[in-house]
């Protein structure tokens, strides 16, 4: 079975992944009490690679530390210029990111995730590689910060597979038309 590239972001109502300090801490729904995940927990049991930028990187682990990385097994791709020392699941990749994910589609596994952020993101649309897009869309307007979809990337039409509302939040997956 062919593997797909999956962005799965969450994204505030207008387009958003953080805030204008570079934080995250909108991303919860009408209700602090709520318990759920938004499809998270189903979701990690399709992917097996994890691609991001150096910044979204190290957002994780200034908030997380090494002993808590949370991709477990998973293998995690961080695309950067700066050498740094490899991991057993932490890979440091310099490359065109095309070229890259033309590589991993071609090995076994199961699906690869477009994490974040939005630089790597674009990389990836604007080459039309991604084949479905899962965004949770949270109840918020933030009114600037790192936005998802950058200005230079092409039309390109979508199929909604899947809509479900929690708490406020919108989970949605399209796929490529």
């Amino acid at each position: 079975m062919k593997r797909k590239v999956i962005l799965y972001m969450a994204v505030s109502l207008d387009g958003y992944i953080t805030d204008k300090d570079g934080g995250t801490n909108w991303r919860n729904g009408e209700s602090e009490f709520y318990q759920g995940d938004y499809g998270k927990s189903g979701f990690l049991s399709i992917v097996d690679t994890v691609v991001m930028g150096k910044n979204t990187y190290k957002k994780i682990m200034d908030k997380e530390g090494a002993a808590n990385w949370p991709y477990g097994d998973m293998t995690t791709y961080v695309i950067t210029h700066l050498p740094e020392e490899d991991t057993e699941n932490i890979k440091f990749v310099d490359s065109r990111m095309s070229t890259f994910l033309q590589e991993l589609l071609q090995k076994d596994g199961k699906d690869i995730w477009i994490c974040g952020g939005s630089d790597v993101a674009n990389q990836v649309i604007r080459e039309n590689m991604v084949d479905e897009y899962h965004l949770t869309i949270h109840p918020v307007i933030l009114g600037g910060g790192e936005r998802l979809f950058g200005d230079n990337n092409k039309e390109i039409k979508l199929h909604l597979v899947k809509n479900v509302a929690k708490n406020g939040v919108i989970d949605c997956l399209y796929e490529k038309l």
